[in-house]
């Protein structure tokens, strides 16, 4: 639980995002259209500590994240940039070093993403431009409307991008077209980001989409939260390791974690002609 309020989450205020929990589906909504949704300094404190309080509380079991207005997201907003301590006149040495912690920080800001226990869905619409893609890439699946695009908007501006675009991404797309996005910093399209496989689904409306991923969302929502979340630790642990490596950790995993009681009331479940019902996870104890 947050240690900044006592009020249920979706219940309280955030500057970049409401969010909503109904039937087990967390929906995290980036809520500053007029601004397109740029990642302003908030979005980085505020996204880690939804996400962490829906996970550790075991709030749900799976998360939507989608947006309002035209563009899902503009990317990281000036303000990230021009804001912050003064280090006027500090030594070289010693402002490198502390732009390297932030820029640690803003990376863990996503990797909240991949270290949540329950999937993470994206519904796109509009632009998903500059940290937009990094936080696309720490998200399990994609999906977008007819008009969405994605940009490695970093090399238009200069710069190399640094929030996770490239660790993540040529794990979900050919190394071949990562490269071609981040050296040209062209748009890719819906229909192209479906047959490279970022995203599972392409759909006509914002509205359709959001009918679309909730589906989904809810047939995730109804399997045994201890499988799911043992099949997202195998898959990440395996993206980051060797087949053998994967094969030893899956090994170890279900000799602790695999028990007979979920798939017992699966196999019940359909003899009696009912849908299953599993244990939530249980909320993450404190360590002190």
């Amino acid at each position: 639980m947050s240690a900044t309020s006592t009020k249920p989450l979706a219940e309280r205020s955030f500057e970049c995002f409401k969010v909503e929990i109904r039937d087990k589906i967390a929906h995290i909504l980036l809520n500053r259209p007029e601004k397109m949704n740029a990642m302003n300094r908030a979005f980085w404190h505020e996204l880690p500590e939804i996400v962490r309080e829906i996970d550790e509380g075991a709030l749900a079991r799976v998360i939507v994240i989608s947006s309002t207005g035209k563009h899902f997201t503009a990317g990281m907003d000036l303000s990230v940039f021009t804001s912050g301590p003064d280090m006027k006149g500090a030594e070289t040495g010693r402002v490198r070093a502390n732009l390297m912690k932030t820029v640690l920080k803003l990376q863990k800001t996503f990797g909240c993403l991949d270290e949540a226990r329950i999937p993470v869905l994206m519904a796109v619409q509009g632009g998903c431009i500059g940290g937009g893609v990094d936080f696309a890439s720490a998200c399990d699946m994609r999906y977008c409307t007819k008009d969405a695009f994605f940009c490695i908007q970093e090399i238009n501006i200069g710069m190399t991008a640094d929030v996770g675009t490239f660790p993540r991404l040529p794990h979900l797309m050919p190394q071949g077209l990562v490269r071609e996005l981040a050296y040209t910093g062209r748009r890719l399209f819906a229909d192209e980001a479906k047959s490279c496989g970022l995203v599972n689904q392409v759909f006509d409306t914002h509205e359709a989409m959001l009918e679309g991923v909730f589906a989904i969302a809810r047939e995730i929502a109804a399997r045994s939260p201890l499988a799911v979340h043992g099949s997202k630790e195998m898959l990440n642990y395996a993206r980051d390791h060797s087949i053998e490596d994967g094969l030893r950790q899956i090994a170890v995993w279900q000799t602790g974690m695999f028990q007979p009681h979920d798939m017992m009331e699966s196999f019940t479940a359909k003899a009696e002609k009912r849908e299953p019902n599993f244990d939530d996870l249980l909320p993450v104890k404190d360590a002190i």
